[in-house]
């Protein structure tokens, strides 16, 4: 009976040490070893500027001030660790009169009657961290953008152009510019 549990032990031993390096050892670095096969996309496709990183692609941040275009609201503050939409429903009181005062806050910033503001602007997306805005809300922003940053309002609308990123495969979603991306394109514009 004894010689029954040690052999059991053993063999409990030698599946634990076999999983330990399958799965503890092994699994992980041929994860890693194929994420560097992606370059940037595995390190969250940083955005560095003079050799310092300022944000990712693929997470949008919150600009303050007129001579930045402004990001989609975010439901948690752009905080990466509580990526999440508000649930709150369509007809929910709460989230109605938040997009009234949303609208009527980019209204009143970009000089547009409240009619004109795109739903990007009055709305987060479902992971309250899109780093786009529609095309629609960027050309809303140019003119505040433009004079904030003395610059002619058509080479601000080109810088719109050039950072916008078309429908995936072509078909798919829709157009949208990068905000990070095109905030340091207008830095750089405006830089003497």
């Amino acid at each position: 009976m004894l010689n029954d549990i040690a052999r059991q032990s053993l063999a409990g031993l030698r599946i634990l040490f076999t999983f330990t390096v399958i799965l503890g050892i092994a699994y992980p670095v041929v994860v890693w070893a194929a994420g560097q096969a992606f370059g940037d996309r595995a390190e969250g496709q940083p955005i560095t500027v003079d050799g310092q990183v300022v944000g990712s692609r693929l997470l949008g941040q919150n600009f303050e001030g007129e001579q930045w275009f402004h990001s989609r609201p975010s439901a948690n503050g752009y905080d990466t660790l509580a990526s999440a939409p508000s649930n709150l429903g369509p007809f929910n009181p709460d989230l109605l009169a938040l997009i009234a005062e949303r609208r009527s806050a980019v209204a009143e910033t970009e000089s547009v009657e409240p009619g004109e503001v795109p739903p990007d602007a009055i709305t987060a997306s479902g992971s309250g961290l899109d780093p786009h805005i529609s095309p629609e809300y960027a050309a809303l922003q140019a003119p505040r953008v433009a004079e904030a940053n003395g610059l002619d309002l058509q080479q601000v609308e080109e810088l719109i152009d050039e950072a916008t990123a078309g429908r995936s495969l072509g078909f798919l979603g829709e157009p949208g510019v990068n905000v990070l991306e095109l905030n340091i394109a207008v830095k750089k514009a405006a830089a003497p």
